[in-house]
């Protein structure tokens, strides 16, 4: 049996949350095609007859620091290297960017084997572009291995986990098979709830955002939810709300739904919208609403 952790890592938007998603058949990070959706290190668990790995899915690494909430997710992606066997540097097909080459920097200096993985290949308009590609790619670091793939259509997917596979070291089982994750339920219902307003909302509000989970009361059939929406600013509130509540009404439903997919039961969701001024800058606020620290 070969058992191991291996991180998901890149800028933002290259696709890592939709790839571990696809590697687990199951939907578990949020996506959308703003960059930096993805906050936390999100843990998934594939266990098959020979090999458990431990996907690390981590927030997109960016060079600018900015607010309070940049840095703390540009630490989270850091910290994960220390405990990984093994790294996925994912990339985006079409083009090396400047961040990718600070990113191999940093995932160099963790001194962890790297898989490059180039990912939306799917959307290479010229194929005949992306031999020459693959080698330029290649040139950057010895990686011990390079697959292409297209994390959304799932070509080359299980050639890489195959790939994976042989590079874990051998060892048992450190969750049980049926496990997805380590998250709670709690913390993947905000995740859901934060999503459909990522998705759902203009070019500012979504990143001044988050989802508190303030209730979740589990029946036989049914799972009661309360969920408050944080925003920076008055202005915000109303942009969430809409008008007449429509919007905050879809951003709910939506979520519902997959909740309801995820858990299993039917799901009664209420939700509110509060302000608290300038949370996403406050260490001590971001430590209040679930952005805690990894451990040293």
């Amino acid at each position: 049996m070969r058992c191991g952790y291996v991180a998901i890592a890149g800028r933002p938007n290259v696709g890592k949350s939709t790839l571990l998603n696809r590697i687990l058949g199951q939907k578990l990070s949020i996506t959308s095609r703003r960059p930096q959706t993805t906050r936390h290190r999100i843990l998934g668990v594939k266990t098959t007859a020979d090999a458990q790995t431990i996907y690390i899915d981590t927030p997109g690494l960016h060079k600018k620091g900015g607010r309070e909430l940049n840095r703390f997710m540009n630490r989270e992606a850091l910290h994960s290297l220390d405990e990984v066997d093994l790294v996925l540097f994912v990339v985006d097909a079409q083009a090396w960017r400047n961040d990718d080459d600070w990113i191999l920097e940093k995932l160099v200096a963790a001194e962890v084997p790297i898989i490059l993985v180039l990912n939306k290949v799917d959307e290479v308009k010229n194929k005949e572009d992306l031999l020459p590609r693959l080698q330029e790619f290649s040139a950057k670091h010895a990686f011990i291995g390079l697959v292409p793939i297209s994390a959304k259509g799932g070509n080359g997917v299980e050639e890489l986990e195959r790939v994976v596979a042989k590079q874990l070291p051998e060892g048992e089982l450190v969750f049980p098979p049926e496990q997805l994750t380590d998250r709670s339920e709690r913390f993947l219902a905000a995740e859901l709830v934060r999503e459909k307003a990522m998705r759902l909302l203009g070019q500012e509000v979504p990143y001044q955002l988050t989802v508190e989970i303030e209730k979740f009361k589990e029946e036989k059939k049914i799972v009661h939810i309360a969920a408050t929406i944080w925003v920076e600013r008055d202005t915000q509130k109303g942009i969430v709300i809409g008008k007449g509540g429509e919007l905050l009404k879809k951003i709910g439903s939506q979520a519902r739904v997959d909740m309801e997919k995820l858990f299993g039961k039917q799901v009664f969701l209420e939700m509110h919208v509060r302000v608290k001024e300038g949370w996403s800058d406050d260490a001590r606020l971001l430590k209040k609403m679930g952005y805690d620290e990894p451990d040293a």
